[in-house]
């Protein structure tokens, strides 16, 4: 009899906790389709976030919301809305959402006053003068990339750009955020190349993450406990990685010290230089215009850029590991997802291929080689860029937790649901993109932008945890890109799908790649003339 009183008790507090929580958007007025117990709304989710993402927001309206697991989500596509979210009322959304060791240590997912404290320091490590001493790493990898472009030039048949890309932003990452010489294009089983496509194998549809899903109280506690072998292979892997570098970085003298991001970071680990919180926003600063040149002072820049004195901030060991780690998390597929859509577009629009050509050439005729400053005059092909991301945002979905009860534009916010912004979207928003399927570089030209709400275009997000890295990811793509247009043109071939296959998982890319072919340039400077 006891026995069946305790089985009575358990199923019925088994149907409580599978259902309790689905009352929380209704609620607070907010529509969302019908949750399963214990699971939400997840499986709507199964081949990917970017089209149901839309199809949500197109049936519910611009505030809506669905459940992952048991969290409410709220879906914001208002753009002032966002704007109170983002920057105004920053202080109710401050936090991203949870994670293990060492992403937990990163930037991106550092909470509170950790994230402030580490923010403030590395801020001055994404400076102009910073970018500059980033230049010669960024070419090695260019060098590198062209050459391997020149042999699928020569062998006359279509290739996959976005694993081309992705070897060059491998490259790039190895060098600025591990401090390691690479190349993934030629050698496909390096370790470091190894470990970091096993980082990307994530799914949420595995066991043990459909666990944390419907169960997050009790296995979060535990989900740096649990065993998982891929994870803690890949972990240990790039933990000792980083970690020998520093001993090694911190046994030379610092006159022989690599110039690179690990450097910077060690650099400031225990200075005294860092950022106010008005000065973390990295995209608002993008949109005022890029600083001038002021060369290396280190004085200069600090009267400049406006970082100022307070008592020391000290960065852990693992805090450095962990902002290694966000290197590879940020800047690996979305680089190289970009760079892979503007070749695309330029393979299917030849004529926006060419006046970009023009562009470069032009620049050529008047540098010798391009650096941080002088590749910001290619206006056009920022404009190009800029559209790519428009349509093919890598980072297309991004989330804040709410801090505290709260209303905003009239809606009831509670504390501990999530805030998602659907910058993609947005970036497809008929009521400010006319025609927004297609490509039209000019929609980015200064006189467009300044006639556009700021926050319906969000490919770096926005306010305070904004991406710190911008700077050096539009450096990256720009130095590739002036080189490759220099010397090369895209060409779809019948391999090359139109419309693209996208997937949506994590962050938005081709779903089986691009498929292009690559031609020499008559006009351009043969490849073996390339200069750093």
């Amino acid at each position: 009899m006891q026995l069946r009183t305790c089985v009575t008790t358990f199923q019925e507090e088994l149907k409580l906790y599978s259902v309790f929580p689905y009352s929380v958007l209704a609620r607070c007025g907010i529509q969302h389709p019908k949750p399963w117990p214990f699971f939400g709304n997840i499986f709507l989710f199964r081949e990917g976030f970017f089209g149901p993402h839309n199809d949500l927001i197109k049936r519910y309206g611009r505030v809506c919301g669905y459940y992952f697991g048991r969290r409410p989500v709220v879906v914001i596509a208002d753009p002032d809305m966002l704007k109170q979210i983002m920057v105004k009322d920053f202080a109710n959304f401050p936090n991203r959402m949870a994670a293990t060791k060492p992403i937990s240590e990163s930037l991106l997912l550092l909470k509170d006053e950790r994230w402030k404290r580490v923010r403030s320091i590395l801020t001055p490590s994404f400076s102009s003068a910073k970018m500059r001493e980033m230049v010669p790493l960024i070419n090695a990898a260019v060098e590198t990339l062209m050459g391997n472009l020149k042999v699928y030039a020569e062998s006359g048949r279509s290739f996959d750009i976005h694993r081309c890309f992705g070897c060059f932003t491998m490259d790039v990452i190895a060098s600025v955020g591990f401090g390691t010489q690479i190349d993934s294009q030629n050698n496909p089983s390096d370790p470091f190349v190894y470990h970091a496509q096993k980082f990307f194998s994530f799914t949420f549809f595995r066991p043990l993450v459909m666990l944390f899903v419907v169960f997050p109280v009790l296995i979060s506690p535990l989900a740096g406990l649990l065993p998982n072998k891929s994870r803690d292979e890949v972990n240990t892997f790039f933990i000792n990685c980083i970690k020998k570098i520093i001993k090694q970085r911190d046994e030379q003298p610092a006159i022989q010290c690599r110039r690179d991001f690990l450097q910077l970071m060690l650099d400031v680990r225990s200075g005294q230089e860092c950022a106010a919180l008005e000065q973390f926003d990295m995209v608002n600063q993008a949109e005022e215009g890029a600083p001038p040149h002021r060369g290396a002072s280190a004085g200069r820049e600090r009267s400049e850029e406006g970082p100022r004195h307070v008592p020391k901030r000290i960065m852990t060991e693992d805090e450095i590991v962990g902002q290694a780690f966000i290197f590879l998390l940020a800047g690996y597929e979305t680089s190289s997802s970009t760079l892979a859509f503007v070749g695309y577009l330029m393979a299917v629009h030849p004529e926006c291929q060419e006046k970009l050509q023009r562009e470069v050439d032009d620049f050529f005729s008047r540098h010798e080689c391009p650096d941080y400053d002088n590749v910001q005059e290619l206006k056009y092909m920022d404009m190009v860029v800029s559209e790519a991301l428009r349509l093919y945002p890598p980072g297309f979905r991004f989330a804040r937790e709410v801090e505290c009860d709260c209303v905003v534009n009239g809606i009831f916010l509670p504390k501990g649901a999530t805030v998602e912004i659907p910058a993609g979207f947005l970036h497809y928003d008929p009521d400010h993109w006319p025609e927004p399927d297609k490509f039209i570089p000019e929609r980015f030209t200064a006189e467009a932008k300044a006639s556009r709400h700021p926050f319906v275009y969000l490919p770096f997000g926005a306010g305070p945890r904004s991406c710190v890295g911008m700077r050096l990811a539009q450096l990256e793509i720009r130095m590739a890109l002036v080189h490759v247009f220099r010397h090369f043109a895209f060409v779809a071939s019948p391999e090359t799908k139109v419309p693209l296959e996208l997937k949506s998982s994590s962050t938005l890319g081709p779903k089986d790649g691009i498929f292009v072919k690559i031609t020499q340039r008559e006009s351009g400077v043969s490849v073996p003339g390339f200069k750093r």
